[in-house]
C-alpha cells in the first residue's frame, strides 16, 4: 500500500471536498483521515488528507500528475502532496543553550520524532560533547561581522550536500540570513519566549520579574526576513505568582519552549501546517 498526504487551498467553492475525495476513490484508495477550514473573511478553503491506495507501483509524482489533472485544474488550487512515509531529514542549528537540544534528541532517540538528523550545527563548540554522546555529526561555523558572509554560504553548502528538507533552531542566537530563509522557506522553525516584543534584550526573565509578569510563554515559528515575526506553528503559556523567582521562570520557560518546540517539529513532519499570509492553519 502507498499513504499519500494531500495540502490544498484555493477560494472557497462548492464541489471541493466531493471531487477531491471521489478521486481517492476512483484511485483504488481509502481515506484514513479528512479536516477543512473555510476563512470566510477572506473566502479561503482549506483541506488537509491522508489516505491510503492499495497499489505499492505508483509514484508520489504519478499520483501527483493524476491528482493535478483530475482535481486542481477545476478549481485552481494551491496543493502539495506528501509521501507519509517518507522519513524528513532535519538539520539542527544550536548554539550555548542546551536544553531542546537534549529534549530533540531524546525524542529523536526514544523513536517519538521520524526524522533522520544528518548534523547538528552551532557557533559555539560547546555542544560538541552532546552531539558526540548521540553519535551525530557536529559542525562549528564560528560567526563574526568579518565572516557572517562566509558562514551563510558554509551553512547552504551543508545542507545541500546532506540534503536538508527543514532546520530547527533549538535556541540558536544568531539572526538567519536572507540566503538562507529564501532556499528554506516556512522550513526554518525558531524557538522562543513569548515576552516578545515587551522584554527583549539578553536577559528577558529578569525584566518579567522585576514587573511581576503573571504569565511566561513560548511560541515556535517559522522564520521569515522580519525577525520573530513568522507564521507561529504552536505557543503556550503558564502561569507564575510573586512567590516565583528569577531561577523558577526560567526554568519554566525552559520547560515550555521544550514541549513548544517539539510539538512544531511533529506538526511539520506530519504536514499538519498549512501558510497562509503570514497565518498558519494547523489541522489535529
Amino acid at each position: 500500500m502507498k499513504k499519500f498526504v494531500i495540502l490544498i487551498h484555493c477560494k472557497d467553492q462548492q464541489g471541493i471536498i466531493a471531487v477531491a475525495t471521489s478521486f481517492v476513490l476512483e484511485n483504488q484508495g481509502n481515506i484514513t483521515y479528512v479536516d477543512q477550514h473555510v476563512d470566510h473573511q477572506q473566502g479561503v478553503f482549506f483541506m488537509r488528507l491522508e489516505c491510503v491506495l492499495e497499489t505499492t507501483t505508483i509514484s508520489i509524482d504519478e499520483f501527483s500528475a493524476l491528482f493535478k489533472q483530475s482535481v486542481t485544474n477545476l478549481f485552481q488550487m494551491n496543493w502539495k502532496i506528501f509521501d507519509a512515509e517518507y522519513t524528513s531529514r532535519m538539520a539542527l542549528f544550536v548554539s550555548k543553550y542546551d536544553h531542546c537540544l537534549y529534549d530533540i534528541l531524546g525524542r529523536f532517540k526514544s523513536g517519538e520524532l521520524n526524522v533522520e538528523i544528518p548534523f547538528i550545527l552551532s557557533n559555539h563548540n560547546d555542544l560538541k560533547p552532546i552531539a558526540d554522546r548521540f553519535d551525530i555529526p557536529f559542525f562549528h561555523v564560528p560567526i563574526s561581522p568579518e565572516t557572517r558572509q562566509e558562514a551563510e554560504l558554509q551553512h547552504l553548502k551543508l545542507l545541500q550536500n546532506h540534503n536538508i528538507d527543514f532546520v530547527v533552531l533549538a535556541r540558536y542566537m544568531q539572526i538567519i540570513p536572507e540566503g538562507l530563509i529564501q532556499a528554506f522557506p516556512n522550513k526554518i522553525i525558531n524557538i522562543h519566549h513569548s515576552f516578545l516584543p515587551a522584554f527583549v534584550g539578553a536577559k528577558p526573565y529578569h525584566s518579567a520579574f522585576k514587573r511581576g509578569v503573571k504569565i511566561i510563554g513560548a511560541t515556535s515559528h517559522y522564520v521569515t526576513e522580519e525577525l520573530d515575526a513568522g507564521p507561529i506553528i504552536e505557543q503556550d503559556v503558564c502561569r507564575v505568582s510573586h512567590t516565583h523567582t528569577i531561577k523558577d521562570l526560567i526554568s519554566k520557560g525552559r520547560d515550555l519552549e521544550k514541549i513548544v518546540l517539539s510539538t512544531a517539529i511533529k506538526h511539520h513532519i506530519d504536514h499538519k501546517v498549512m501558510v497562509y499570509n503570514n497565518k498558519t492553519v494547523v489541522f489535529s
